[in-house]
């Protein structure tokens, strides 16, 4: 049980220091710009290449 307090504790305050740097960093939390199932927004201020080519092929396909 020690094992478990010790370890949720650790894991506690970890997450704690993370959400004060993104308080403090007032940037977003982002992921890849594949989003979920590949058709997320974009947060990134310069898209990769992975979703330039995947909006490439979307207007492509559109018209």
């Amino acid at each position: 049980m020690t094992y478990f307090l010790v370890t949720f504790v650790f894991m506690a305050f970890v997450i704690a220091i993370m959400a004060i740097g993104v308080i403090f960093g007032r940037r977003a939390i982002k992921g890849s710009c594949g989003g979920v199932a590949n058709s997320g927004d974009c947060v990134c201020v310069e898209k990769c290449d992975k979703r330039k080519k995947m909006e490439a092929e979307a207007r492509l396909n559109q018209g």
